[in-house]
Formats: structure tokens, C-alpha cells, sequence
């Protein structure tokens, strides 16, 4: 998958301000050219990566999944890492 285009990384980036805003949890020290950079440096590395994460799935869902299946994954692990509480509030509780 190609990059996201400047629109997109626009709108996730006034996104994640108006989400810290609100849940008043600030990135001390940065500034929105900051953050606007950190953006696009993570989309840039998901595409640099995506073929060394592909290929480290297990063969049977790598050959199942579709793309947006493999992207969700990965973004719900990384989440359940760092913000479990946002991952309860997307798939619901996991008993």
C-alpha cells in the first residue's frame, strides 16, 4: 500500500491534536510542525516496512488476510501495548 496522501496525513494529524486535547494529555515540548513530522515519518516507515512485516505473519493468515486485515492487526497490538484502554474501546472487552 502506497503511502498515505498529504490530505490524509493532514486530517490524522489535526486528528491525534483534537484526541490529546481532549483527553488533556499533551506531548511536552513538540510543536504542530512537530507532530506533522512524526506523521509523516510513521507513514513513511510503515511503507518502508510493510513487506518485513508481511512476511514475519504467519503463512496462512499472510495468504488469507486482506491488507486492512494485516493493518488492523498490527495496529491493534501496538495499541494493546501502550493504550489498552483505546483497544477496549475499539473491539470491546477481551476475556
Amino acid at each position: 500500500m502506497a503511502v498515505l496522501s498529504n490530505a490524509i496525513r493532514l486530517q490524522l494529524w489535526r486528528g491525534l491534536m483534537r484526541y490529546w486535547s481532549a483527553r488533556q494529555e499533551q506531548v511536552a515540548g513538540i510543536t504542530k510542525a512537530d507532530l506533522q513530522a512524526a506523521v509523516n515519518a510513521a507513514d513513511d516507515w510503515a511503507d518502508a516496512n510493510a513487506a518485513a512485516y508481511n512476511t514475519a505473519l504467519p503463512a496462512t493468515f499472510r495468504t488469507n488476510a486482506t491488507a486492512s486485515q494485516k493493518a488492523v492487526l498490527l495496529a491493534m497490538v501496538i495499541l494493546a501495548r501502550y493504550d489498552p484502554n483505546l483497544v477496549r474501546a475499539i473491539i470491546g472487552e477481551v476475556n
